[in-house]
């Protein structure tokens, strides 16, 4: 006899919301992390370490990236297999990808821990701030492998049906990396070392709290000693392109970010921008906890074939990307000021360059939300093209261009419009597109 699972027949807008809340708060809480760094390190060490930490930032996203490209890429395979009811290609699928995000992480770690300063130089750090760099990357590179862990683990797990233990192992992580910044930056006066220990060590033990998913009876995730098949593992790469393209192009944007403020507004727009950087890493990771929410629900139903549920999940998910993104710029127009504030240690001057530019940033916010839920839809459903050209298109194909062109026609200011611009257009050639081809979202057939 076979049994129903429960996500086939449940209600899909109380369905939706069991994952978007563990989801959200787990991404949130994920980049928290990285906004706890910013704000200890600009209080208890000053501005010039904060750059350094920004800076270092980007080398911190490559590894990210990394777990994400092969986690959302077998974790969506894994999905798709279990609504199949193909229970042993699910166990080969987590095998496959927790090992070779193993071995593609090592690999890239060595590679940048002995080509360090290099590396640093190329994203932006000056001899001012290398040294803060270098503290902070020679930590973050030694546990690095943890994090990806981690993050991989959420994944699967929330692809387990076990989305509220994702979220706890996220929680447990924040709140120590909290506690460790504290006691490291302003007890020990360990600076930017104990930033990164404090990130390390929290990142341990709650990939020991993901682990205790293993234990759970009704848990699909196995390691199978015969696992290894070529065709999916570059299914697992294509698949989770999108996800490693949004991460990965993080880096690039922030790159360059840092080089044209510097050209332009100089090392005070370069910290102003990293303020505004460190609330944006917030407001990005929440969108993209809309998108994880989606992403098990949808391939699932992808999967059994359930079409019609499928498209009701889209249309949810895309009322609530555009009600958050929404909310989000509405109050980061109110309140810009006391949102810069948070990073007090910055003179008046550079707080002040912050607020005024993150009223004109935020606008993207209400198109951001609306293109990551899409891209997620269609690599959920092994559209990868599709997907794939979303995040081309938002991240480098336009952002690179109204980048350059913004500020050498309109003016420095016009720095800040660069992400609702490409993010506004990517939301419209979107809209054209799925215009004239309706089916596209109409019918899981591949392209």
């Amino acid at each position: 006899m076979t049994t129903i699972n429960p996500i086939e027949t449940r209600p899909l807008k109380p369905l939706f919301l069991s994952y978007l809340f563990p989801a959200m708060i787990g991404m949130l809480l994920m980049s928290v992390n990285i906004l706890v760094d910013g704000i200890f390190v600009s209080h208890g060490v000053g501005p010039s370490a904060l750059a350094g930490v920004n800076i270092a930032v980007p080398i911190f996203s490559i590894l990210l990236s990394i777990s994400l490209w092969i986690g959302m890429g077998g974790a969506t395979l894994y999905s798709i297999s279990l609504g199949e009811g193909n229970k042993q290609r699910a166990h080969q699928l987590f095998t496959l990808a927790f090992t070779t995000m193993l071995m593609v992480v090592i690999t890239i770690i060595g590679l940048l821990a002995f080509n360090l300063k290099e590396i640093s130089y190329i994203f932006g750090a000056s001899d001012v701030t290398f040294p803060y760099v270098q503290q902070y990357l020679h930590v973050i590179l030694l546990f690095g492998v943890f994090y990806t862990i981690e993050n991989l683990l959420s994944i699967f797990i929330r692809n387990d049906g076990n989305p509220r233990l994702a979220m706890l192992g996220l929680i447990t992580t924040s709140v120590l990396n909290i506690i460790l910044n504290y006691v490291f930056i302003f007890v020990l006066n360990y600076g930017v070392t104990g930033c990164a220990l404090a990130t390390a060590i929290a990142t341990i033990i709650g990939t020991s709290v993901l682990c205790l998913h293993f234990s759970r009876p009704q848990s699909e995730l196995k390691f199978v000693p015969s696992f290894f098949n070529l065709s999916d593992l570059r299914k697992i790469f294509a698949i989770g392109l999108p996800s490693f393209i949004v991460e990965a192009s993080v880096a690039v944007i922030v790159i360059l970010y840092n080089v044209t403020f510097l050209h332009y507004l100089g090392a005070n727009g370069v910290t102003a921008y990293a303020m505004v950087n460190y609330i944006h890493t917030v407001l990005l990771t929440i969108f993209l906890g809309i998108g994880m929410a989606l992403q098990p629900l949808v391939s699932y139903h992808h999967g059994a074939r359930l079409i019609e549920r499928l498209v009701a999940l889209l249309k949810i998910g895309l009322a609530t990307a555009f009600i958050l993104g929404l909310t989000t710029a509405l109050i980061a127009m109110l309140f810009p000021s006391q949102l810069m504030a948070l990073f007090g240690d910055s003179s008046f001057e550079i707080r002040s360059m912050a607020a005024q530019g993150f009223i004109h940033f935020a606008i993207g916010y209400v198109f951001l939300g609306i293109n990551m839920v899409l891209a997620e839809f269609f690599q959920s459903i092994e559209k990868i093209r599709i997907a794939t050209t979303i995040m081309l298109l938002r991240s480098i194909i336009l952002f690179i261009p109204t980048l350059i062109l913004l500020p050498k026609f309109l003016g420095p200011q016009a720095i800040w419009w660069t992400f609702p611009v490409a993010e506004g257009i990517t939301a419209c050639l979107i809209y054209w597109y799925i215009k004239k081809n309706p089916r596209t979202i109409s019918t899981s057939e591949m392209l």
